[in-house]
């Protein structure tokens, strides 16, 4: 077991880069096995999927196009309630498929506030590929078509996940120790 600390925090190992390359292995293969004559845009959500968006990206057999969306719901530590978008959409997805790229899932509010905003560039459909998915921690009803892993409510960083911004360098998830 590996410990890492993250100023007044301390983490262990949770899931190996070896777990996450093997998931996310299969979720390209679902997600290209799914798509095949299509060229999907794939709509990644910053700044915690960018290593997930990257491994995937390249593990696709399909032609495909790639943009970034910057999200936030959070003053300091304080939710305001409403998603503001920071950075947009740049690319034309008008009456194309959309894949949109999550870090992780947990009450879902945030991709249903995305799915809106998105709705809006009128997408012939949209689909949700998620690293991780915190079931027990959903308070809607959200279709995702691609979950990697399925985690218990802990707090992880690592592979793109950050604790007060550090943390997201880190190859393997790791979850707090208490």
């Amino acid at each position: 077991m590996s410990l890492i600390q993250i100023k007044d925090k301390c983490f262990r190992t949770f899931i190996p880069e070896e777990q996450i390359q093997k998931e996310v292995i299969r979720v390209a293969d679902e997600i290209s096995r799914d798509l095949q004559g299509e060229a999907p845009v794939f709509i990644s959500v910053l700044n915690g999927a960018f290593m997930f968006t990257s491994d995937l990206m390249k593990n696709l057999s399909i032609p495909c196009e790639i943009s970034f969306v910057k999200l936030a719901s959070y003053q300091g530590t304080v939710s305001t309630g409403e998603v503001k978008e920071l950075v947009g959409l740049n690319t034309d997805i008008s009456g194309r498929t959309v894949v949109i790229v999550e870090d992780i899932v947990d009450t879902g509010l945030t991709m249903q506030a995305l799915i809106k905003k998105i709705s809006a560039y009128h997408p012939k459909e949209i689909r949700i590929a998620t690293l991780l998915l915190k079931p027990e921690k959903l308070k809607i009803d959200l279709a995702i078509d691609y979950v990697a892993m399925h985690i218990p409510n802990d707090f992880i960083v690592g592979y793109g996940l950050d604790y007060e911004g550090l943390g997201r360098n880190y190859r393997d998830i790791y979850t707090i120790v208490e």
